[in-house]
Parts: C-alpha cells; sequence; structure tokens
C-alpha cells in the first residue's frame, strides 16, 4: 500500500509534529519500540536483553540538526550512552547518523564528530560504530565519511540497502567492514531503487549470501521475516559458515520470541534500541514499513488518562492517525 506509506514517510519528515511529540515524550504505542528517554530505562533494557544472550546496537535518535550546537549535543548524547554501556560491561554498540552529527550543512564537522566518537569507542573496548545510512541523497557523503576513517579505524562499518542498485557494488566496496544488510526503508525514485517487494526480497537473498560466502568481517542480517530468515539459516548450515561471521538482527520491540527463538538456538542476535526523545520520526517510519501497528497507536491515543495529560497535543495526533487508519482500511479492501 504505496500511499499509506508515503503518508507515514510523509510525517517523519514533519518538523512541527516532530518538535510536538518531542515535548510529551514517547508514548502513542512509540513507548512500545523506543527504550525511553532517560539512561536508567536504556541501561535496563539492554541488562534484560543481554541476560537472554542478546547484544544490542543503540540509535540515539535525532532529526533535523541545523546548527553546530545541535550537532554536538547529539555527538555528546552517542558518548554519554557509549560510556553507560561500557561502565555497566554491557553488550553493545552504538549506531549513529551522519546527519545528527552536521553533515546536511557541515560534513566535515560530521567528520569530526564522528572520529571523536571512534576515537572514545577505541578507549570502550573498541566498541563498534555503525553508520546508518539514511535517503539515498545521503549516500555520497556516508560513503565519503567512511573511506576517510576506514584506514584509521578497524570498529567502523555501515549499512547496505538492498533495495538500491547501487548495493551490489557497495558489498564488493567494503569486504573487511562489519555490515548490515537491510532491505531499506525509505522511498527511492526507480531509477536508484528496485520498486516491488518481490524485487527487494529477492535482491536482499541474494546479497545476503553473496557477503557471507566473500566477507571478511561480521554480517548482519537484520530483517523480521521469518521465511528469508530460515532460507538464510539453512544458506549458512550448507555452507558450513562459522557463527562468528554472520549475526540476525531485528527492532526492538518487534517479534521478541522469534528473537530469544533465534538466539536460543546459538546464533549471534542483536537488537536495534532506538533511545531518547526524538521518537516521532522513528515510530512514523515503522508505522509506513507495518501499517498494522496504527490500532495500537490509535487505541492509547484515546485513553482517557492520555488524552488528559497532553489535551491538545493528543488531538493533533489522534486525527493524524485517524487518517492513517483510515487509508488503510480503504486501500486494504
Amino acid at each position: 500500500m504505496p500511499i499509506v506509506k508515503d503518508f507515514f514517510i510523509g510525517l517523519s519528515n514533519n518538523s512541527f509534529l516532530n518538535k510536538t511529540a518531542k515535548e510529551v515524550g514517547p508514548m502513542f504505542g512509540a513507548n512500545k519500540v523506543v527504550a525511553g528517554n532517560t539512561i536508567k530505562y536504556l541501561i535496563d533494557t539492554i541488562e534484560r536483553l543481554n541476560n537472554k544472550g542478546i547484544t544490542v546496537t543503540v540509535d540515539c535518535l535525532g532529526e533535523f540538526v541545523v546548527t553546530e550546537g545541535e550537532a554536538i549535543q547529539a555527538k555528546d548524547q552517542i558518548l554519554e550512552v557509549m560510556y553507560a554501556i561500557y561502565n555497566h560491561s554491557l553488550a553493545g554498540h552504538m549506531s549513529v547518523k551522519l546527519s545528527q552529527l552536521g553533515s546536511e550543512f557541515d560534513i566535515d564537522l560530521a567528520y569530526r564528530n564522528l572520529r571523536e566518537i571512534l576515537l572514545k569507542a577505541n578507549e570502550f573496548d573498541n566498541m563498534h560504530i555503525n553508520i546508518d545510512t539514511e535517503k539515498y541523497d545521503s549516500l555520497f557523503d556516508i560513503t565519503q565519511v567512511l573511506d576517510r576513517l576506514k584506514g584509521e579505524f578497524k570498529n567502523v562499518g555501515t549499512v547496505i540497502q538492498a533495495y538500491l542498485y547501487k548495493a551490489d557494488a557497495l558489498i564488493d566496496k567494503y569486504p573487511e567492514l562489519r555490515l548490515r544488510m537491510v532491505k531499506g526503508a525509505y522511498k527511492e525514485n526507480e531509477v536508484i531503487a528496485f520498486q516491488t517487494k518481490e524485487e527487494i526480497d529477492e535482491n536482499y537473498i541474494r546479497l545476503i549470501k553473496k557477503r557471507l560466502l566473500s566477507a571478511k568481517n561480521v554480517t548482519s542480517i537484520a530483517t523480521h521475516d521469518d521465511k528469508i530468515i530460515t532460507q538464510i539459516k539453512q544458506f549458512i548450515k550448507d555452507n558450513k559458515i562459522d557463527k562468528d561471521r554472520y549475526e540476525f538482527q531485528m527492532l526492538y520491540g518487534f517479534r521478541s520470541d522469534l528473537a530469544e527463538q533465534i538466539a536460543g538456538e546459538g546464533n549471534n542476535f542483536c537488537i536495534y534500541v532506538p533511545y531518547g526523545d526524538d521518537w516521532f520520526s522513528y515510530f512514523m517510519r515503522r508505522l509506513a514499513e507495518r501499517p498494522q501497528n496504527l490500532n495500537l497507536m490509535f487505541k492509547e491515543l484515546l485513553k482517557p488518562d492520555i488524552l488528559k495529560k497532553v489535551g491538545t497535543i493528543a488531538g493533533i495526533f489522534a486525527g493524524v492517525v485517524a487518517t492513517g487508519s483510515i487509508l488503510y482500511r480503504v486501500l486494504k479492501k
């Protein structure tokens, strides 16, 4: 349902709604997929997952960074989380976005901020730092910064989006880096990306297999699709791929039972844990991927205690979500 997906992707890019959501904190169903906005809550979440044999990668959420001060603040928050993970002896690393660090207005500032993060990561048991991919327009900046850093640091990696035609070339370019394999969550033009689910799934499976056979570092297989997971597990078995060369990965709050099952089978498993006040854009993108979550969000919005607590703000969100719900139900028929 591309119309519903486009609707929520559009909301994720709305600065007014993002600012408004930040004022009230994670709710409306988002608290099911965002690990709160305090260090204590985050650490408790990581400890709970670690106790189940699951590692984490933490994303300090942040959107619409337009000043140097905001970029430095984002960098400082990432460093704070890194210190907390290290200080509590937890199994986890960081996922960062260059746009948070200033790349959209000063690529050198973003580079300096990321380099400072990597230098500190070296002090924290060589903690891995993953550069998350964003819109296609940002891919050039990401690869340029990565190319500047990968010679100096061995604990840096990035993400390969399987819906991009360039994905093959990127896998060939970075065999020595730790890479996360995803399908891709943004709306991209047909000139640069596959458009149908069937094409994307086929390319995703093909790229994972290619990477597993050629990589010199860990491959993170990030999907909630149990059919794809089953197929890749069989491929790993057939090709006798060592378990230290791959891990499965899912988003926090999604298919927890399946995650625990895969980890319980002896596979390395990592949960992508979002954290912080800037939850709205992240949650809207998750709704774009899975509109079924609308019912959860709408029911929570209409609870009397929430309406009383945030008043007009809840009304705004209720209208937004109601519109999305109607679109989803109409187009589903």
